[in-house]
């Protein structure tokens, strides 16, 4: 498990450089916030976790398989990672902070993921600010 990777992997760089080809500029990894997210938009107050579908559990995901065996080792590890992600995700909303999950099998086409952060930050016009209450960078 130490081979699985925590920063720059292939589906966070795929939102990256889709983030950065649409004007948006942003932080990574701002350990300052809970849960570390691995994009930060301060100017948008937006928090945007790329999460892998197995190790986070998305619903209803192919990618989100259980190991048959090891059960008793793997499923309190998955139920620690999900309660962990909405530990932190409260505790940003609550600093006033939007957060935006965006997941692996997501990432895996190209036009639907961009479309996506256009529907997401369409919200975030001019005519439509951010919250306030985030933190200042």
């Amino acid at each position: 498990m130490k081979s699985v990777g925590r920063m720059h992997t292939q589906p966070e760089m795929k939102v990256r450089q889709l983030l950065h080809r649409m004007g948006l500029r942003f932080r990574l990894h701002q350990k300052s916030l809970p849960g570390s997210p691995d994009i930060v938009l301060p100017k948008h107050t937006t928090a945007i976790f790329v999460h892998g579908c197995f190790w986070h559990r998305h619903p209803s995901c192919r990618y989100a398989t259980t190991p048959k065996t090891r059960q008793d080792y793997w499923l309190p590890k998955f139920d620690a990672n999900v309660e962990r992600d909405a530990r932190k995700t409260a505790q940003l909303e609550s600093l006033g902070w939007r957060v935006l999950v965006v997941w692996e099998c997501e990432t895996k086409d190209r036009c639907t993921l961009e479309e996506r952060l256009r529907r997401d930050f369409s919200l975030l016009s001019p005519s439509n600010p951010a919250p306030q209450g985030g933190a200042e960078y």
